[in-house]
């Protein structure tokens, strides 16, 4: 029988973790800290002294325009270069993303990004889900939201020229993004997590938006 009982999830918490020392090593367009950390063990005591480097990148906002309508959605295109390496090039199709800043809702961060990478004025958000992209380094949660996409969509390209933003925004059919998605043209994590969780909840998403089209 599984020995997993949920109510006893998490083990530990924060309290459970000693930080010995921390500095900042590198502050430039992002920060990395350096921690010297003690933890609980689940056999009981505590860990010998454990360094780690943490990447401070802050909180991320992504937005998958939806027309209920059409079936269709919205991505963009542009160069990312985590990428470089990547088989199919470093320009990748994504869903609309932004940066949280200091006072900012996640719904503002959506409504801004919408309409600075896409022209999109955008005003109705459905929360999907959050999730930590990567916690063995970094501490980036990010926020995934559905846009309700009623107005016509003018592709072209976007961006802002202060941030040296070159995005093409693409309109294509729901079914065509699954494609590319199953295809591995769409490979990015936030996408792709976005593009899963509308194919499962799509009934849902169609019973409520689908009354005032």
């Amino acid at each position: 029988m599984p020995d997993f009982k949920p109510e006893n999830y998490p083990s530990f918490h924060s309290s459970d973790v000693k930080i010995l020392d921390q500095n900042t090593v590198f502050q430039g367009f992002f920060r990395i800290d350096s921690y010297k950390i003690a933890h609980k063990l689940f056999n009981g005591g505590w860990s010998t002294e454990v360094k780690r480097e943490l990447f401070e990148r802050g909180h991320a906002v992504i937005v998958l325009p939806y027309d209920v309508k059409n079936d269709s959605l919205v991505l963009i295109e542009q160069f990312r270069i985590g990428a470089l390496q990547n088989p199919n090039g470093p320009w990748l199709l994504e869903a609309i993303a932004g940066m949280i800043e200091p006072g900012e809702s996640v719904e503002q961060v959506a409504m801004r990004e919408s309409e600075e990478e896409a022209g999109l004025k955008l005003t109705e958000f459905w929360p999907m889900l959050s999730y930590q992209s990567s916690p063995g380094g970094c501490t980036e949660r990010v926020y995934l939201v559905l846009a309700r996409l009623e107005q016509k969509v003018e592709t072209g390209v976007y961006g802002l020229a202060s941030e040296q933003e070159d995005i093409k925004v693409h309109s294509l059919p729901r079914q065509v993004a699954m494609q590319l998605l199953q295809a591995g043209k769409i490979d990015n994590a936030a996408t792709v997590i976005a593009l899963q969780w509308l194919a499962l909840n799509l009934a849902e998403v169609k019973q409520r938006w689908a009354g005032s089209v």
